[in-house]
């Protein structure tokens, strides 16, 4: 149980397509190493992975990210009407966003928050059964003013709520009812005022961006209209490209556990159970990383591709490989930037990984080429999962 990050280093080759568009309905790009690269952004990747069908099923359903309040509220009546009175659910809303008036749609939180049903579910039990807690709600409700002095007071009313459900054993009852959505524990959330906590985020997802320099290409494109006898119902242009694209993301796995409430403190020494439980979520996302594409144009482009090349290691430090694209990567002879990319990542890793003295467990899973000496060569994706759920061991939990 020595390391406690996992690094994700995956290659994906995408066939033309336009996956991340900007406000000006052009691909994302970046300038890397001094020439454009396409791109598809940290927050594309994460929403991807997180609707995603295999998530859902493994993982349970994401949380609501949303700021329309009243919207949240209707939704919020129809899981827990039949446990608890309209007026309990729209307090618990209150209580967690320092928002008091939001019956009307033009009322929203201060930004897109990550709400968890159960998170709320366990609060409204409170304000139903503790009475504590309900007088410290009340208290909250009084403070009706936005002054300097009347955030100190809010902020003096929440840390007595933490405190005191923590001194009477309750504290890990919400812990539970986060547990129910791991994008929170995953990804984090920011909460300037509130009941609701901020949470670091324990899952760093990096821009996603080519191997080499890209020059975009532009589709120009007609919608026929079936009953126009000349012509067409509309004309417009859309930027595509293809790509051999990086894909880098780092889990902190004491931090997963801290936000599943698995662990009490970041300094706490993690148990076999608490570690197997974070590994298991670890598992998934390479699972995730290497088979989810963003949605964006596929009827358009059906850019369905699968990782050409999954490496993991387990480290002390986040390491990312994107430097071994710092100087673009060239096509190989005849053509193709798949197998030089691979080449790329390779050489780099080996570099980093012996000049600075990495002490990693590194295996990858590849279906153009054997990794280095150094690295464990996994046959299939679903070896190297099982690499992952038995701690970069090639040992079976079970046994």
């Amino acid at each position: 149980m020595d390391k406690n990050f996992i690094n994700f280093h995956i290659l994906i080759s995408h066939s033309p397509s336009c996956l991340n568009r900007d406000d000006m309905n052009m691909q994302k790009s970046a300038i890397f190493g001094g020439k454009r690269r396409v791109r598809i952004s940290s927050q594309s990747l994460k929403r991807t992975v997180r609707t995603s069908s295999h998530y859902k099923k493994e993982l349970g359903k994401p949380s609501i990210r949303t700021r329309e309040l009243a919207a949240l509220k209707a939704v919020l009546i129809e899981k827990l009407s039949e446990r608890f009175p309209h007026e309990i659910i729209g307090k618990a809303i209150t209580f967690f966003s320092d928002k008091r008036d939001f019956q009307s749609n033009e009322n929203h939180a201060d930004a897109v928050a990550p709400w968890c049903i159960e998170e709320v579910e366990w609060l409204c039990d409170h304000l139903q059964s503790n009475e504590t807690v309900k007088e410290l709600c009340n208290d909250f409700f009084s403070i009706t003013g936005n002054s300097d002095n009347d955030k100190k007071k809010k902020r003096s009313l929440i840390k007595s709520f933490y405190t005191i459900i923590e001194k009477t054993g309750q504290l890990q009852g919400l812990y539970n009812a986060l547990r129910n959505n791991v994008d929170i524990a995953l990804h984090g959330r920011m909460a300037a005022s509130g009941l609701m906590k901020p949470l670091d985020g324990a899952l760093a997802v990096a821009h996603v961006i080519t191997t080499h320099a890209v020059d975009a290409d532009i589709d120009w494109f007609t919608a026929v209209d079936d009953l126009q006898e000349l012509g067409s119902g509309h004309l417009d242009t859309q930027e595509f490209s293809s790509g051999v694209f990086y894909r880098y993301a780092s889990l902190n796995l004491k931090q997963l556990q801290l936000n599943l409430g698995l662990i009490p403190d970041i300094r706490s020494e993690e148990t076999q159970e608490s570690r197997n439980a974070a590994l298991e979520i670890a598992t998934h996302l390479l699972h995730l990383l290497t088979t989810e594409v963003p949605s964006a144009k596929q009827q358009s482009f059906a850019a369905h591709n699968l990782a050409d090349l999954a490496m993991v290691s387990f480290s002390d430090i986040p390491v990312s490989l994107a430097n071994a694209f710092e100087e673009p990567v060239k096509a190989a002879p005849g053509g193709g930037f798949l197998k030089p990319s691979v080449d790329a990542l390779h050489e780099y890793w080996g570099k980093i990984h012996t000049g600075y003295g990495l002490d990693e467990r590194t295996a990858a899973f590849s279906i153009s080429k054997k990794p280095p000496e150094l690295m464990t060569e996994k046959k299939t994706l679903a070896e190297l999962e099982n690499w992952v759920k038995n701690n970069g061991s090639e040992a079976n939990k079970e046994g």
